[in-house]
């Protein structure tokens, strides 16, 4: 069998699993976020916190709630690091530094587990499972609330009310990330991944000098590592190492676990603003987006340029022989598409149009289907943006969902779609405008750029993932990326919570024979066209200095 063949096997397989699992779990959620029963360990859970989780919050008291609670996971996971010398499990590792400690409490808080230290040389086992596991799971529980609240914008009218934070937190975290987690976990041991406490072992002498390796709870991190879009490795090879993803079958699982909950959260919409065919236009367009971006990079990578390639069958520098060049590619879009950021290859050295590919994930905004819950709601901005364009073209008043979308909600959209690239293009700017930054840099012209170029949309676009030839760990990129985190996180926060709001104020407006039909391909074709011409005319100049540049000199 060719490995073209067993691509396209792999693609289609994993496509039937989403498929089954779509709607039992789109459902579920539903029915989580809209049920009045709390179960008892959530009891005992809004005690201790001191929540009313029958009190409905208007969207500030909702924002505040997710900032105040993210500000206190940081500050937790940053002392955690800083007294890591002195805590029990610590393997023998020292306190981890300043800048450090403050880039990897932003990272793991704001859902993107960008990684400038080895996992296996740092971070003993209570920080990596008492600090990074536990925000793998809060900080994609905070964006599933941040999108359940959106979606509740659409679903109610004459109310400024969104539900509650501290309810739709805890039931994101206990009923469905929590479960998913322990069956991934298990299936992650069954496929060779290490689960255990293990302290640190030599496991051989290689060219004159020893190898030591640890263990660690692995398995269980990797399933909310990749079911929560976070992305953060145990080891510094990530999902390339065999202890996390040991096998094709592990591999393709893993993407399954990244892809499940944002596809499944399109009916979970449907479901909520009583409306199936809406969560399947936004499905359409999310899954136009992301065969063409797999389609695209499986041909770019497989193409045979040269008698190096011949010989391997494509681009096989940088990925492991263990999955090939399509497991690398369909894991490299999956993972730049959402805001996982785990990788299983080499991105620095895919070919030029290859680490475009990924680049360009990213800076759609990470919506096909994006992050858990941040893939959701930014597919909404866009959804907004695209009935606000054919509004335009026909000079009628925009609608979506039985909503007018006027200049406030236009306000609050634009706004979103602009705070992500300004934060992007401007670190890169001045990056490259000062002298130290690019010292940092493995290679020159082109490439080199887009080592920085990644490096700030992987930050902003809260990914995680990295070109891998960029020398992070610096108090710059540390102190740099760490705010572009930040800001990238919850700045469209802000954003997202304020159209939920005015849009929950709003009574509903009838459809009539002038209304757009928002449930049909026809519109389905327009957002996918609105996402890559927004994309497209904001990021293209910086392409063409990277990565285009580069695929087009090879």
């Amino acid at each position: 069998m060719s490995p073209q063949i067993a691509g396209l096997l792999q693609l289609i397989a994993l496509i039937a699993a989403l498929a089954l699992a779509y709607r039992p779990l789109g459902d579920y959620m539903a029915r989580v976020y809209s049920s009045e029963k709390h179960y008892t360990p959530e009891k005992w859970i809004y005690k201790v916190i001191g929540a009313n989780p029958a009190a409905e919050m208007r969207w500030p008291a909702y924002l505040r709630g997710v900032l105040a609670f993210s500000a206190v996971s940081v500050l937790f996971l940053y002392l955690m690091q800083r007294v890591q010398g002195s805590l029990p499990g610590s393997l023998g590792f020292s306190s981890i530094d300043p800048d450090q400690a403050f880039n990897t409490a932003a990272s793991f808080v704001a859902n993107t587990n960008w990684q400038s230290y080895y996992g296996e040389q740092a971070m003993g086992h209570v920080v990596q499972t008492g600090g990074l596991a536990v925000q793998n799971f809060l900080s994609a529980a905070v964006g599933m609330a941040v999108a359940v609240a959106l979606v509740r914008g659409f679903s109610r009218s004459r109310t400024g009310e969104l539900g509650n934070f501290w309810a739709d937190l805890v039931r994101g975290t206990v009923r469905i990330l929590v479960p998913i987690s322990v069956i991934g976990a298990i299936v992650l041991v069954a496929c060779g991944a290490i689960q255990n406490f293990s302290g640190i072992h030599q496991v051989g002498q290689f060219m004159g000098g020893t190898q030591e390796w640890n263990g660690g709870a692995v398995a269980s991190q990797e399933a909310i590592k990749e079911l929560g879009t976070n992305g953060g490795g145990y080891f510094n090879a990530n999902s390339a190492h065999p202890f996390e993803n040991p096998n094709p079958l592990s591999n393709l699982f893993e993407i399954f676990l990244i892809l499940l909950i944002p596809f499944a959260l399109t009916r979970t919409f449907g479901r909520m603003v009583g409306s199936l065919k809406q969560g399947y236009a936004i499905l359409g367009a999310m899954a136009v987006i992301w065969i063409g971006f797999t389609a695209l990079m499986m041909w770019t990578e497989f193409a045979h340029r040269g008698p190096a390639f011949e010989i391997a069958g494509g681009a096989m520098e940088g990925k492991e022989t263990r999955f090939g060049i399509a497991g690398s590619s369909i894991f490299a879009v999956a993972t730049t598409l959402t805001s996982t950021g785990a990788v299983n290859s080499f991105h620095s050295s895919y070919t030029g149009f290859g680490g475009g590919i990924t680049m360009l994930g990213m800076q759609l905004g990470e919506i096909a289907p994006g992050g858990v819950g941040s893939g959701l709601y930014g597919m909404l901005i866009m959804a907004i943006i695209a009935v606000f364009i054919a509004g335009l073209m026909v000079g009628r008043t925009p609608e979506y969902l039985g909503k007018k979308i006027g200049t406030r909600q236009i306000k609050f959209a634009a706004c979103y779609i602009l705070i992500t690239p300004a934060l992007v293009l401007g670190f890169t700017a001045v990056a490259m405008a000062l002298p130290t930054p690019g010292d940092s840099m493995t290679n020159s012209g082109a490439h080199g750029f887009s080592e920085i170029l990644y490096a700030y949309t992987s930050g902003a676009n809260n990914n995680g993932s990295a070109f891998a030839g960029l020398n992070a760990d610096t108090q710059w990129f540390n102190s740099t990326i760490g705010i572009a985190m930040l800001l990238g996180r919850f700045l469209p926060m802000v954003f997202v919570l304020a159209l939920a709001g005015s849009l929950a104020e709003q009574k509903p407006v009838p459809e009539t024979a002038g209304t757009l039909r928002t449930d049909k391909p026809l519109y389905a074709g327009l957002l996918v066209g609105t996402i890559l011409i927004i994309t497209g005319l904001t990021y293209f100049p910086a392409l063409a200095l990277g990565p285009l540049a580069e695929g087009l000199a090879s």
